[in-house]
């Protein structure tokens, strides 16, 4: 690293700091995951205390370029999913629309008994056996998301369907069923050792889980779907207007 401070300059150390911390985050190696030096020894090379050091990384990771991993440094987080919250799409739809390419890890699909809480929404009678389309889908380094969707019975969707193409897109040109509504609820868990496994991440990392219970335009159910996120490779976007 051969950035240097100019502390003769009126512009504050941390904000020097935060422009030389932009432009190495950049650089492709540690685009490619390599975690950033440590604090102490930034400080040193650059002639800063650790506070000035902290200021500019504490920026950094409110805007999401970087994250800390407890116990084994900061690293540049990546490109990450992002969603908004006025309109939603199947993750192929998602993906496709930014531009970001992904990998199918696993696409599996069987009919299994169902719990209360999914026939409840349903409305069918509990343990009824509903087609589970089951997705772990990533970049070319890792998988970040693992998806459940469960299809109401009513629709008939096969179990020998394709299902690396967009679902929804699935469900209205082959089975009629288009899709209008979404309730959508988000909560942030640590990994359990099963998630964990899947994403590929340590036990007790953070995630997010996003639940889906999707209708057609009759407000009929068609899917409960429910998502785990790396935390770091997703972010929800709201918008929200003031009413005067």
């Amino acid at each position: 690293m051969n950035f240097k401070i100019d502390h003769s300059a009126k512009l504050p150390l941390h904000y020097q700091v935060e422009e030389l911390l932009r432009q190495l985050i950049e650089q492709p190696d540690y685009q490619n995951g390599k975690f950033l030096p440590p604090e102490v020894e930034l400080a040193n090379q650059l002639g800063v205390s650790r506070n000035t050091i902290r200021q500019a990384t504490n920026k950094l990771e409110y805007e999401g370029l970087i994250v800390r991993k407890k116990g084994f440094g900061t690293k540049v987080t990546g490109k990450s999913v992002t969603t908004q919250l006025d309109s939603w799409h199947s993750f192929t739809q998602e993906m496709t629309e930014k531009g970001i390419s992904f990998k199918n890890y696993l696409v599996k699909a069987q009919f299994v008994e169902i719990n209360e809480k999914i026939a409840t929404f349903f409305n069918i009678p509990p343990k009824s056996k509903v087609l589970l389309v089951t997705r772990l889908r990533g970049d070319e380094a890792a998988p970040f998301v693992y998806f459940e969707s469960y299809l109401h019975p009513r629709i008939g969707v096969s179990e020998t369907e394709d299902f690396t193409q967009p679902l929804y897109e699935l469900l209205e040109t082959k089975y009629k069923t288009p899709v209008s509504n979404s309730q959508e609820k988000i909560k942030a868990r640590i990994a359990s050792k099963i998630t964990a496994d899947r994403l590929r991440i340590k036990q007790g990392e953070p995630v997010l889980i996003r639940e889906r219970f999707v209708s057609d335009p009759g407000d009929r159910p068609v899917e409960y779907n429910i998502g785990f996120y790396i935390a770091e490779k997703f972010t929800y976007s709201i918008n929200i207007k003031r009413e005067r």
